[in-house]
């Protein structure tokens, strides 16, 4: 056995699309029950009907998503990691982003409405935003990545702190 064994490798999973999250789901409970050495499933950033598997083996990548519901087979040829790097950026950068400020949601059924932020949720990474221009303000829980600061309510708002 030679040392290129522990290398795992990237395999392209093709999925329905917009069914990314429940095939990760089942891929990921598959590879747990049945102790298949699957490292990572990722769903790339902008990228619709496929999701990244790291397993040691193509055998293994293929067990775990065997039988899942909108899976629709793994691609023949592995993926090279700095084919799929910059979809994965995305996750490195902290947001900054702050309780009261105002923001525009960028993607989703609310695009382009501008609201304040209520409460985030870092680990989740969700925030719970309440939209400016509603008559009556509704929470509404969107993706961090789906919203961008446009004002930050600081100096009005810290004598009127609770």
């Amino acid at each position: 056995m030679s040392e290129e064994k522990n290398q795992a490798t990237i395999f392209a999973l093709r999925t329905t699309a917009n069914r990314e999250d429940q095939v990760m789901d089942f891929v990921t409970s598959n590879a747990k029950r049945k102790k298949l050495e699957v490292y990572s499933v990722i769903k790339p950033h902008g990228m619709r009907g496929y999701i990244f598997l790291e397993a040691a083996t193509k055998t293994d990548a293929e067990q775990s998503a065997f039988n899942v519901p909108y899976a629709r087979g793994i691609l023949s040829k592995p993926v090279e990691y700095r084919e799929i790097e910059h979809m994965l950026e995305q996750i490195k950068h902290e947001v900054n982003i702050q309780k009261n400020d105002i923001v525009e949601i960028i993607s989703g059924p609310f695009k382009r409405e501008q609201a304040k932020v209520a409460r985030i949720d870092k680990t989740k990474e969700e925030v719970v935003v309440e939209l400016l221009e509603a008559a009556v303000p509704i929470p509404i829980t969107v993706r961090l990545d789906s919203v961008k600061v446009i004002r930050r309510e600081t100096e009005e708002d810290d004598e009127t702190e609770e």
